[in-house]
């Protein structure tokens, strides 16, 4: 097994990719935590994967209380940490309604940029006492191209935290490394997950999707937690700071 008493703490892990991660990292024989904001989605977890041993926590990573708290719950449970995985993430498009254009952009960069920082500064604690870990960020291919001008007008939040999750990812890669913390990144395309699902009930905009990626379809979350798999275990042992697409060459255009 890949990851055989690794011992792993996923953030929004309720569903989507972080979910997938969740079994795949099970399949491996890691032991994991898995941490949503959503405590319904935590059931949801649970409920899917009935047959398997993992503990469950809620919590809100964009607040440093709770971030430090969910730290400290795993490795309590689990003794320390040796993989963080932060997948905890959402889109304007999930924004509650009352939400004007400032207090959107607030939510989207407290999720996505600033809880994937305060996840990492708990978490790079507890690994420098333990000598090393691997730290994997979930970015985006719009962290690193532009939307698709049908998509956004530009002053879409999204893609401004998921480049300041690309580059935090490359600062923090070069200084960690003198204490063996890798850090690397995905940067998944378009994927079937409760992020998109709004999206793609639409048959036109499911369609013009679909179109920009070269392969000519969307990717299952799977598909990103095989590529999460590698970039977490030892396998991937000599690689820090990557920020790799699993994107079927929507970048390559």
């Amino acid at each position: 097994m890949r990851l055989e008493k690794k011992k792993v703490l996923i953030t929004g892990g309720g569903s989507g990719i972080g979910q997938a991660c969740t079994k795949l990292f099970l399949d491996e024989g890691a032991q994991v935590i898995v941490t949503d904001v959503n405590n319904q989605n935590l059931k949801n977890t649970k409920k899917l994967l009935k047959n398997y041993d993992f503990e469950t926590v809620e919590g809100d990573v964009s607040l440093s209380s709770d971030a430090k708290y969910l730290v400290n719950f795993t490795t309590d449970k689990l003794g320390k940490i040796d993989i963080l995985v932060n997948s905890a993430g959402v889109t304007q498009r999930n924004a509650p309604s009352e939400f004007d254009f400032e207090q959107t952009w607030d939510w989207v960069i407290n999720i996505n940029l600033k809880g994937t920082y305060l996840m990492s500064w708990f978490t790079v604690e507890e690994m420098k006492k333990n000598r090393g870990g691997s730290i994997l960020n979930m970015a985006s291919i719009i962290g690193l191209v532009g939307y698709n001008k049908k998509i956004s007008n530009g002053l879409n939040p999204y893609p401004h935290s998921k480049g300041g999750v690309i580059q935090m990812t490359r600062d923090m890669a070069v200084g960690l490394a003198e204490y063996n913390i890798r850090v690397n990144a995905l940067c998944p395309g378009f994927t079937k997950t409760k992020l998109t699902q709004d999206l793609l009930k639409d048959e036109k905009i499911l369609s013009d999707l679909e179109s920009l990626h070269p392969m000519g379809r969307l990717a299952n979350p799977d598909e990103i937690a095989n590529a999460a798999l590698f970039l977490s275990s030892d396998e991937a042992s000599f690689i820090t700071g990557v920020c790799l697409p699993v994107d079927g060459g929507y970048t390559a255009q």
